[in-house]
C-alpha cells in the first residue's frame, strides 16, 4: 500500500502543477531564483577562496623570504674560521632556528627544518635541524630538485598535512660557511583560512536559502492577490454556466481588477435579461406549439372522420370529385403525421420525454423496419439490404423510438437513393451497438451535412418530397438518439450518396468508447459494384 501511494504522488503533483496556476507561479520563480542565487553563490565562494589563498600565499612568500634572509645574516656573521667546532656550528643551527621561529608572524607556522643538500664534500657539516612539529612527509624530492635548479628563490608548495588540514611548504637555499648549501624548509597551516571559507559559504548557504524562501513568500502574496480575483470570476462563471444567473463578482476599489469586475458583471447582467427574454420566448413558442397542436387534433379527427367517408364513396362520384377526396384523404394523414411529429418537438422541448427502456434485438428490430419500407424501395427500385456480421445483438432501448429513427433514416434513403441499393450495416462491441444506413444517392455537399438535422430543412429546396414526410424526421431522430446517451452521425459526398450512422449503448450509463461500425462501413465489393453499375 505504501508503494502505491508512492506510485501515485507523481501523477497527483503533475496534476496539481497543471491545474494551479499559483502553484506553477510560485515553483518556476523558486526555481530560477534557486539557478540564480546558486551561481552568484559560487561565484562568491570560488572569488573568495581564490582572494583568500592569494593573500595567504602572497604573506607567507614573504614571510619565508625574510626569514631565508634572517638565517643568511645569521650564518654570514659567524666565524669563518676553519677550525670552528662542530658543537658551535650546531648550536649555530639552533640559533638560526630560534631566530626564525621569533620572526614568524603569520599565525598557523606548523615547523622550520633545515635540511643540508645531498652531493656536497665540505670541511664542516651542519646537521640537519627540524622542529618538533614538522612533518617530514611534507618535503618531496621533485620540491628539493626545483630548489637545486632555482638556488637564489623561494618556492612554494601546497600540501596536506598530517591531520588532514590543507598547508603550504615555502622552500629555501642557504649557504652555510665551511659547511656548504643547505636548504630551509618553512611549513604553514592553512586550516584558519579554510574554516574562514567554510564560514563564509555557509553564511552564503544560509543566505541563499532565506532569500529563496523570502522570493517564494513573496511571490506566493502577490500571485495570491492576482489569481485571487482571476479565480473568483472563474467560479462566478461557471455557476453563471451552470444556470445562477444571479451571482455576481464583488467590486472593490478602482484598481485593473475593479475594472474587471465591473465589466464581468454588466457583461453577466446582459445575459441574464437576453437569456431570460429568450427563455420566457421559448416558453411561449412551447406553449403556442403545444396548445395550437392539441386544439388542432378535435378538428383534424372531425376531418378526417368525413374525409375517410368520403373517401369510401369516392367510386360513386364523378371523376373530378373523386380525385379531390382522394388528395383530401392524402393531406389529411400527412396532416396528422406532422401534428403528431409537432407534438413530439414540443415535448422534448419541455423536457418531458421518459425512455421505457427493455433488452432489444437489433438485428431483429432492423428486419422489422426494412420489411416496413420494403414495398416503398421497390417501387423506386431500391433494394434494401441488411448485413449483420456479428451476429445477435441485443441492448436496453426503447424499440419504438429507435424503430421510428431506422425508418426515418431509410424512408431518407429512399428518397434520394435515385434507385440504388440501400445497406443497413449493424455491428457491437463491449459498450455499443452501431448500425449505418448507407445510399449510393445523390449524397450532399459539406454545407449540407451541417444542416441536415435541422428542422424542416431540405439541402434542395426546389426538390418536392416524393414519398411523404413532414421534415422533422431527422431533428426526432437525433432527438431519440441523444435521449438514448448515443450518437447520430453522417457522412455524405456529392455522387457518391449518403451513410448516418446510429451509435447506442448496450447498457444504460455506460459511456460509448468507439462506434463498432465504420462511417461510412466497409461493405462487400459486389454490393459497392452493384451500386455504381
Amino acid at each position: 500500500m505504501r508503494g502505491l501511494g508512492w506510485r501515485t504522488y507523481l501523477p497527483r503533483l503533475l496534476r496539481f502543477w497543471r491545474r494551479s496556476l499559483q502553484f506553477r507561479t510560485v515553483a518556476i520563480t523558486v526555481m530560477l531564483s534557486s539557478v540564480a542565487v546558486g551561481l552568484i553563490g559560487a561565484y562568491m565562494s570560488i572569488s573568495i577562496g581564490d582572494n583568500l589563498l592569494s593573500s595567504r600565499t602572497e604573506q607567507i612568500n614573504a614571510e619565508a623570504a625574510r626569514a631565508n634572509l634572517i638565517a643568511q645574516q645569521l650564518f654570514d656573521d659567524a666565524p669563518t674560521t676553519d677550525e670552528t667546532d662542530p658543537v658551535e656550528l650546531a648550536t649555530l643551527g639552533v640559533s638560526v632556528q630560534n631566530a626564525i621561529a621569533s620572526s614568524t608572524t603569520t599565525p598557523g607556522g606548523t615547523g622550520i627544518a633545515l635540511n643540508r643538500t645531498p652531493g656536497q664534500q665540505t670541511q664542516q657539516v651542519l646537521q640537519p635541524t627540524s622542529s618538533r612539529n614538522f612533518p617530514d612527509e611534507v618535503v618531496t624530492v621533485e620540491m628539493r630538485e626545483q630548489l637545486a635548479e632555482s638556488p637564489g628563490e623561494v618556492l612554494l608548495q601546497s600540501v596536506m598535512l598530517p591531520g588532514g588540514e590543507p598547508g603550504l611548504v615555502a622552500g629555501s637555499q642557504l649557504s652555510v660557511p665551511n659547511a656548504g648549501v643547505y636548504e630551509l624548509y618553512l611549513v604553514y597551516d592553512l586550516s584558519d583560512a579554510q574554516r574562514t571559507l567554510g564560514f563564509v559559504q555557509q553564511t552564503l548557504l544560509l543566505g541563499g536559502l532565506a532569500l529563496i524562501a523570502l522570493i517564494g513568500a513573496v511571490t506566493y502574496v502577490v500571485v495570491r492577490l492576482v489569481v485571487g480575483p482571476v479565480r473568483l470570476a472563474a467560479e462566478t462563471s461557471q455557476k453563471l454556466a451552470a444556470g445562477q444567473l444571479e451571482v455576481r463578482i464583488p467590486e472593490k476599489g478602482e484598481d485593473v481588477i475593479a475594472t474587471l469586475a465591473r465589466s464581468f458583471n454588466g457583461m453577466a447582467d446582459s445575459l441574464q435579461h437576453q437569456i431570460t427574454r429568450l427563455a420566457e420566448l421559448s416558453r411561449v413558442q412551447q406553449r403556442f406549439v403545444s396548445d395550437v397542436s392539441h386544439e388542432l387534433r378535435t378538428p383534424l379527427t372531425t376531418i378526417r372522420l368525413a374525409g375517410d367517408m368520403l373517401y369510401d364513396q369516392r367510386e360513386s362520384f364523378p371523376p373530378a370529385t373523386e380525385r379531390t377526396a382522394e388528395l383530401l384523404h392524402t393531406q389529411v394523414q400527412r396532416f396528422e403525421v406532422l401534428l403528431a411529429d409537432l407534438l413530439e418537438i414540443s415535448r422534448y422541448d419541455a423536457g418531458a420525454v421518459d425512455l421505457d427502456l427493455e433488452p432489444t434485438n437489433l438485428v431483429r428490430l432492423a428486419d422489422d423496419a426494412v420489411d416496413s419500407m420494403r414495398a416503398l424501395a421497390d417501387e423506386r427500385g431500391s433494394d434494401l439490404r441488411v448485413v449483420a456480421p456479428g451476429g445477435y445483438f441485443e441492448a436496453e432501448v426503447e424499440a419504438r423510438r429507435v424503430r421510428r429513427i431506422l425508418r426515418n433514416l431509410l424512408g431518407n434513403a429512399v428518397e434520394h437513393g435515385e434507385g440504388r441499393p440501400i445497406v443497413v450495416t449493424i455491428d457491437s462491441n463491449a459498450t455499443a451497438i452501431g448500425i449505418a444506413v448507407r445510399d449510393y444517392g445523390i449524397g450532399m455537399a459539406a454545407f449540407d451535412v451541417e444542416k441536415v438535422f435541422d428542422r424542416f430543412w431540405r439541402a434542395d429546396p426546389s426538390r418536392k418530397r416524393t414519398i411523404g414526410g413532414t421534415g422533422l424526421g431527422l431533428a426526432i431522430s437525433l432527438e431519440d438518439a441523444t435521449l438514448h446517451e448515443g450518437w447520430l452521425e453522417v457522412w455524405s459526398e456529392p455522387g457518391e450518396g449518403t451513410c448516418f450512422r446510429l451509435t447506442l449503448p448496450r447498457e444504460r450509463g455506460v459511456p460509448i468508447s468507439s462506434s463498432p461500425v465504420g462511417l461510412p462501413p466497409e461493405e462487400p465489393v459486389d454490393t459497392i459494384e452493384e451500386a455504381h453499375a
